[in-house]
C-alpha cells in the first residue's frame, strides 16, 4: 500500500493523502480578496488529488503585504470571497489551509515577473518595517524598527486574522515563519539586533514567533491543527541554523502546534543555497526525529517514488509540492496510477482513470 496515499490525521481532521499544495504567492489581487484567478489556480489543484491545499501567503495587515496584490484576511470584507473559494476546495474532498503571514522589511514589492524591485509610495509603496533596521539588501529601504506597541498591534493583526480565517471555512492554520519574513527576522541574528528582550539570546529572539504562534493557536478550535513554516537554516554563517530550528520547534511543539513545514533560505539576498533534488529533506528528518513532531518535508520533489521513499522511510509526514504542482496540477492523479493507488478521482474525469 503506497504510505504516500495513505491518510494523516492530526487530531481531530484527517487529510486523505500526504501531498500538499505549498503556499505560492500570485501577486493577483488588487484588494486582498480571491478572484477568479486563485478559484482556478487553487481549485485546479483540488481537482488533480492534493490532500491538503495551503494558499498564498495571506497578509495579516495591509503592511504585512510583499506586495500591493498580495491576499490578505485584514478586513471582515474580505471572508466572504474566501469562503467560496475554501467550500470549493472541500466539495472535492480536499482539506482548505490558509497561511498568516507578514513580510516585515521584505514588504512592498513588486511582482517578481515585474522585476520584483522595492516600491515607491508613488507605484503603491509603503514603508516596511522589521525588528531592526536592517534592509534586506543595498537596494531596499531601511525598514522602520518596531516598537513594542507594534508588536502588540501585529498580534493581534494575527488573531484577528484567524478568526476571519475560521468564519471562511479554513480548516487548517499555518503561521509563516520562514523565507526571511516578518518572523523569520525575529528569529535569525542577521537580522535581529534589538538590544530589550526580543533580540540577543536564541530565547529571547524567538519569543515574538512563539507569542504569535501561541496567539493563534489559542483562536483556533482544539480540534484543528496549526502548522508554523520555518526556514531550518539561513545557508549564511552566523545565521540561524538547524540546531536553533529544533529547539524553535520542541517550543512550538510545547504550545500545541501540529506540524512544521520544513523550508529554508530567504533571510539575505546573496546566500548560497545549494538546492537539488529533495535537498530540504534533511531538515523535516531531523526535526522529526529530534522533537517528535511531525514535519513535512518541501523543495524539487517533483518525482512520485521520490514522494513516496520521504514518507514510508518515516523521513516527513507529509510533502509539500510548488513548482512541480504548478507545472502539472494532475499530479497527484498520476503520481496514484504509477504507484498504484486507489484514489478518488472526480466523476466527470474518471474515463481517464483506466
Amino acid at each position: 500500500m503506497s504510505q504516500l496515499f495513505s491518510p494523516l490525521k492530526l487530531r481531530d481532521l484527517t487529510i486523505p493523502n500526504r501531498i500538499f499544495l505549498s503556499p505560492m504567492c500570485q501577486y493577483s489581487s488588487p484588494d486582498g480578496t480571491p478572484n477568479n484567478w486563485h478559484l482556478i489556480h487553487l481549485g485546479t489543484r483540488a481537482v488533480g488529488g492534493a490532500g491538503l491545499i495551503l494558499s498564498e501567503a495571506t497578509a495579516v495587515s495591509p503592511r504585512g503585504r510583499i506586495s500591493p496584490d498580495d491576499l490578505g484576511l485584514w478586513a471582515d470584507e474580505q471572508v466572504k470571497p474566501f469562503s467560496e473559494l475554501v467550500r470549493f476546495i472541500k466539495d472535492r474532498g480536499c482539506i482548505a489551509g490558509v497561511q498568516l503571514a507578514h513580510a516585515g522589511r521584505k514588504a512592498s514589492v513588486d511582482a517578481p515577473w515585474r522585476g520584483g524591485k522595492p516600491l515607491e509610495r508613488s507605484e503603491r509603496g509603503w514603508e516596511p518595517c522589521a525588528p531592526s533596521s536592517i534592509p534586506f539588501a543595498t537596494t531596499h529601504p531601511v525598514p522602520q524598527e518596531l516598537t513594542r506597541a507594534d508588536l502588540e498591534r501585529i498580534e493581534e493583526d494575527f488573531s484577528q486574522a484567524a478568526i476571519r480565517a475560521l468564519k471562511a471555512g479554513f480548516q487548517i492554520a499555518e503561521v509563516h515563519a520562514a523565507h526571511g519574513y516578518l518572523l523569520h527576522q525575529f528569529l535569525s541574528p542577521l537580522s535581529n539586533q534589538r538590544s530589550d528582550e526580543y533580540g540577543g539570546t536564541l530565547d529571547n529572539r524567538m519569543r515574538f514567533p512563539l507569542r504569535i504562534a501561541q496567539a493563534v493557536r489559542k483562536i483556533w478550535p482544539e480540534k484543528l491543527p496549526v502548522f508554523v513554516r520555518i526556514s531550518a537554516t539561513d545557508w549564511v554563517e552566523g545565521g540561524w541554523d538547524l540546531d536553533q530550528a529544533i529547539i524553535f520547534s520542541e517550543k512550538l511543539s510545547s504550545q500545541g502546534i501540529d506540524l512544521i513545514d520544513c523550508s529554508s533560505g530567504g533571510l539575505v539576498a546573496d546566500a548560497i543555497i545549494p538546492a537539488g533534488p529533495g535537498f530540504q529533506v534533511p531538515f523535516a528528518e531531523s526535526i522529526r526525529q529530534a522533537t517528535g513532531i511531525k514535519t513535512a518535508a518541501v523543495g524539487l520533489i517533483t518525482e512520485p517514488e521520490q514522494a513516496e521513499q520521504i514518507i514510508s522511510a518515516g523521513r516527513a509526514d507529509a510533502v509539500l509540492l510548488g513548482r512541480e504542482l504548478l507545472r502539472n496540477p494532475y499530479w497527484p492523479m498520476q503520481a496514484a496510477r504509477q504507484l498504484g493507488a486507489d484514489i478518488r478521482w472526480p466523476s466527470q474525469y474518471e474515463r481517464a482513470k483506466i
